[in-house]
């Protein structure tokens, strides 16, 4: 029916969420001119990219580049001490997330501290503190001012260890806590079992792929969906130690070809997305957008290329060959 069919799509988004694959759809396009003039950015997202011009050939088309407003970082603040302004219900909030992440909060006499907030409600006083503090270089986050901002407090879904942070740069709160009750229904309270289970098993795993390659393979299909190891599927305990027992085999040398006809990669269908962050290499057409390729592993290899090599390279390879929009 139609909301097993919602609950599946949803289900396959988080996933690949979950896994760097694929990405919240952007807001907006918003031309920036402050950059190229013939450049355009999705506003308020994590990803923003350079389009090229559709008269230029491609030898003088502008180098396409991909840019984050934000960089996601991960702090580890236990025992740590942050700055803490205001009073009321929005300082209290902060102090509650601050807390849950162990760090100590105080105020702004304390000169060992290396972030602050500013929960102040009168606007000027909020601007003086946030210029004080970033004086004695302390990186600020001013609330409900994202322009003052040096960095945001994002909605978190906690599966500890497993973390998720839906950002959306200050644009709108409201859309990261949407964002954020979706996905805490999409995920199991168990999921962190799989991260701890993977964690203490990194010697047997070793063991038993010795190639890294062969390692990354077994434990990416283990954890694709339908898999023994599939994190959004309610899982035993034991789970990690009941895989290794009869572990599942990662997919050898294959080669997938796929056309892309747009250079918005949220085109690109989920099958594209999935193997795009599974592949050891990327042979990709000159053309191809780099928002696109952004969607490829960090560690993946590119090969800037129209033809596939012959023979063609080891391990898990995505060709992506230019279609007609």
């Amino acid at each position: 029916d139609r909301t097993t069919a919602q609950i599946d799509h949803f289900r396959q988004v988080a996933h690949l969420i979950a896994f760097g694959v694929f990405r919240i759809p952007r807001l907006a396009l918003a031309h920036t001119p402050n950059h190229a003039p013939n450049t355009w950015t999705r506003s308020h997202t994590t990803c923003a990219f350079a389009a090229k011009r559709r008269d230029l050939p491609a030898e003088k088309a502008p180098l396409l580049r991909v840019a984050m407003h934000s960089l996601p970082v991960f702090l580890r603040l236990t025992g740590q001490p942050v700055i803490l302004l205001g009073e009321g219900e929005a300082a209290e909030a902060k102090r509650r997330v601050l807390e849950r992440a162990g760090a100590l909060c105080v105020d702004e006499e304390n000169h060992q501290a290396r972030l602050a907030i500013v929960a102040l409600e009168d606007e000027e006083g909020a601007r003086g503190a946030v210029m004080r503090l970033r004086a004695r270089g302390l990186l600020v986050n001013a609330v409900d001012r994202p322009a003052l901002c040096d960095f945001t407090l994002p909605a978190i879904v906690d599966r500890d260890p497993v973390l998720i942070a839906i950002g959306t740069g200050g644009a709108s709160a409201g859309l990261a806590k949407a964002v954020r009750q979706r996905l805490e229904t999409l995920m199991p309270a168990g999921m962190g079992k799989v991260a701890t289970g993977l964690a203490a098993a990194r010697h047997t795993m070793r063991q038993c792929w010795p190639d890294a390659a062969a390692r990354r393979k077994a434990i990416d299909a283990a954890l694709a969906e339908g898999g023994p190891l599939d994190p959004f599927a309610s899982l035993h305990p034991d789970v990690v130690e009941r895989w290794l027992a009869n572990p599942v085999q990662g997919e050898m040398d294959s080669v997938h070809r796929f056309e892309t006809c747009s250079d918005d990669p949220d085109q690109l269908t989920l099958a594209t997305a999935r193997l795009l962050g599974q592949a050891d290499v990327i042979v990709h057409a000159p053309e191809t957008a780099p928002a696109i390729l952004a969607r490829a592993r960090a560690d993946a290899k590119r090969i800037c290329s129209n033809e596939l090599p012959d023979p063609p390279p080891m391990g898990l390879v995505v060709h992506l060959v230019k279609g007609i929009n």
